[in-house]
């Protein structure tokens, strides 16, 4: 079983760039690259290439790297779809999965997920197929995991009373206006889900300006985007940054090197008041 990632490069809206900043996350010490079969805002094809092109020079194998990638319905796609839209939800399922292997060159996905369910009111029967589609790809051998996003406390919870192959993951746009998701943070530590936490400073960016995080980013010398990074990372999540800079990927990895006190955590829930 692969290892469970600690940080995750974010794939989305880099366009021609792609392949470019896959190779350069990877070099910089990432191991785990989110992206989507959603042509409207991924580009998995230049994800595929660009992880070859670090696979050749042979410093890490493709059993070192965590590839996640999603299944997105109609509603969220563009005209480039990578499936038939009159198929059933099952089929769609098994196309989408077939061209996301093609795409990344491989023949294994660590971690597939529901691109966030088919309303924005409960589990609907489509997501029910959907997952039923997705728990046989993890039955064949295909997925090691399952995972869910963009989804509300109500929906996950119901997901996962559903599920014969749980969601491992739930991949959440994260804000400390409401109080830095603790509803679902909670659900997921008390049932082994891994909270992924996304948009973490480009959905807080007062919170990253404020007094209390720029105070903490002189104590410790750090940048204010570490600050968060590890705040999010002590609060149980597993943080996705979709940086550009080569400086910025080294900064973010480098938060295991200091640990905010419990005080400092309070003050920083405290930001979402």
């Amino acid at each position: 079983m692969r290892k469970i990632p600690d940080f995750i490069y974010g794939t989305a809206w880099k366009e021609e760039r792609t392949a470019a900043l896959v190779e350069l996350a990877l070099e910089n010490g990432f191991s785990a690259i989110d992206t989507a079969n959603q042509r409207k805002h991924y580009f998995e094809e230049a994800v595929g290439q660009g992880l070859h092109a670090f696979l050749r020079k042979g410093t890490k194998r493709r059993e070192d790297l965590f590839l996640q990638t999603k299944f997105t319905y109609l509603r969220g796609q563009d005209h480039r779809l990578p499936y038939d839209p009159k198929a059933a939800y099952s089929e769609q399922v098994a196309q989408s999965f077939a061209s996301s292997l093609e795409h990344l060159g491989v023949n294994h996905i660590e971690s597939y997920v529901l691109h966030g369910p088919f309303s924005g009111i409960g589990v609907s029967d489509e997501d029910r197929e959907v997952w039923r589609a997705m728990e046989t790809l993890h039955g064949a051998g295909k997925v090691s995991f399952l995972g869910v996003s963009n989804v509300n406390l109500e929906q996950l919870s119901e997901l996962f009373s559903f599920a014969k192959v749980k969601p491992r993951f739930a991949q959440i746009r994260t804000y400390a206006s409401r109080g830095w998701e603790k509803p679902l943070l909670d659900f997921c530590a008390q049932n082994d889900i891994r909270y992924q936490g996304f948009s973490l400073l480009t959905a807080n960016r007062a919170e990253l300006g404020s007094a209390t995080v720029l105070g903490l980013a002189r104590k410790y010398g750090k940048e204010p985007s570490q600050i968060l990074f590890r705040f999010a990372r002590q609060l149980g999540m597993i943080p996705l940054t979709g940086t550009s800079s080569a400086e910025h990927m080294r900064l973010d990895l480098d938060i295991d090197s200091f640990k905010l006190t419990d005080e400092e955590l309070e003050s920083l829930r405290g930001l979402s008041v």
